[in-house]
């Protein structure tokens, strides 16, 4: 994919109507024994942004995904789009995912442009109403990962999203005990599930329309 002519068709495209729900359900994990999974808060979700930060490597359009460290929490270990929690000193969440993210992988706000966004996600497993922002860099990031919130970095090619052999399943189970069947991307040997997988799923249905692979 060419890199400007790829972030040219998604400047335009997301400002039409988006897949929303119908391509984040292909993505959700279900219960092994077949039950509905629901989760409920009492208290409202929190708002958040994440990014999916595009740019150029020896023609290939990368960007990067973290790993989270093991914690005490609910997405320990999880691979994830760096991001976080809107902070009081946010305008608005597209701020919060370039601040976020400048202090997970390093790389500097004002270097990033913003294409747009995806359709608002709700996270339910942290209770986060979560905005995913695209935005591209036109040079080839050096990253550096926070070590309290990134335990590594990966770069898979955009392309690989959209590769069916990449598009997995298997039986996982979480801290609170459940069996869950998990559809999954394969992306530089990692597993990319649940939430991040679901809002990259949306990305997946938009790629899928550009006309030139």
């Amino acid at each position: 994919m060419n890199f400007d002519e790829l972030t040219s068709f998604l400047e335009k495209r997301v400002q039409q109507p988006m897949p929303g729900d119908v391509a984040h359900q292909r993505m959700k994990p279900k219960m092994a024994n077949g039950a509905p999974l629901k989760l409920k808060h009492s208290t409202p979700p929190r708002k958040g942004g994440v990014l999916i930060l595009l740019y150029e490597e020896e023609g290939s359009v990368r960007f990067p995904l973290i790993q989270r460290p093991s914690y005490e929490g609910i997405h320990s270990g999880q691979m994830a789009l760096p991001g976080g929690r809107h902070e009081k000193e946010d305008m608005d969440l597209f701020q919060t995912a370039l601040r976020e993210s400048e202090e997970e992988i390093g790389v500097h706000r004002e270097k990033v442009e913003i294409i747009g966004s995806l359709s608002e996600f709700f996270v339910a497993a942290s209770n986060y109403q979560v905005l995913p922002v695209i935005g591209k860099i036109n040079h080839k990031p050096s990253f550096i990962p926070e070590p309290r919130e990134v335990d590594d970095i990966v770069t898979p090619p955009i392309t690989h999203l959209i590769d069916p052999a990449r598009l997995k399943e298997k039986e996982m189970s979480v801290r609170s005990g459940y069996r869950l069947i998990c559809p999954y991307f394969d992306l530089e040997g990692r597993t990319v599930w649940g939430a991040t997988a679901m809002m990259l799923s949306e990305l997946v249905d938009i790629l899928n329309e550009y006309p030139v692979r």
